[in-house]
């Protein structure tokens, strides 16, 4: 359990920047409970979700840089997560699985050229004696123009994705288990992106980066499709 308290190289709990930030999210809470909801939702809305403004770099992907920045993928959200929550005290450990995504955009779909997700990563949560599953990806407003069910969490029950979105349309489908780490598998994570996605990652990102927002395409694109459907 030690392993999941201590800092690490990308886990950074130790840093200046991720004690302020879980002090400020902790607030008034006491619990390990009440602190790990009040993480959560902090990391899930106050880290904004960007799949194209990922630098492969050691030193971007650790939490004290990835809360500099305000953004990140799931990847990014669950370091930071994880490094709250042993900044409280609270044994937290990185998951890894691969995810087929059936809710993405137009252009992430061009730039992946696939539908799974390779090292999806979350979050397990030690609380009163058991892990817990947590998944602070998406930020509400994001899920609200995806039409995706957010991720609430209790402190009790896991809270992964939601097979089905609000509209009953496949959202997330979970394929191969990594297992779970105590800091960022790092050089795993990068091999498998270059073997997986190829160069063309590199310069749809860097299209994608400069031409817009992913949330601002997810809007964008729900709209579109609502408006065929209607006048159709």
């Amino acid at each position: 359990m030690e392993a999941y308290l201590k800092p690490t190289e990308f886990v950074d709990s130790d840093s200046p920047e991720v004690r302020e930030f879980s002090r400020k999210a902790i607030a008034d809470a006491e619990s390990p409970r009440e602190k790990a909801v009040k993480l959560y939702y902090a990391v899930r809305d106050g880290i904004y979700y960007d799949p194209y403004r990922i630098e492969p770099s050691r030193e971007s992907f650790k939490a004290s840089s990835i809360l500099r920045k305000g953004h990140g993928y799931c990847v990014a959200k669950a370091v930071v997560l994880a490094a709250a929550l042993r900044a409280s005290d609270i044994p937290c450990r990185l998951h890894f699985a691969d995810v087929r995504n059936h809710l993405t955009t137009e252009r992430l779909r061009k730039m992946m050229q696939t539908d799974i997700f390779y090292y999806h990563g979350y979050n397990d949560i030690w609380l009163s004696g058991r892990w817990v599953k947590v998944t602070p990806t998406f930020n509400l407003s994001l899920c609200n123009k995806f039409k995706v069910k957010p991720l609430d969490f209790d402190g009790v029950n896991d809270a992964v994705f939601h097979p089905f979105d609000q509209e009953g349309r496949r959202h997330m489908e979970y394929i191969t288990d990594h297992g779970f780490f105590a800091d960022l598998p790092f050089d795993a994570i990068v091999h498998t992106f270059v073997t997986c996605y190829g160069d063309m990652v590199a310069q749809y990102v860097r299209e994608a980066a400069a031409n817009g927002a992913f949330e601002r395409e997810a809007q964008h694109e729900f709209v579109t499709q609502h408006e065929f459907v209607r006048d159709h």
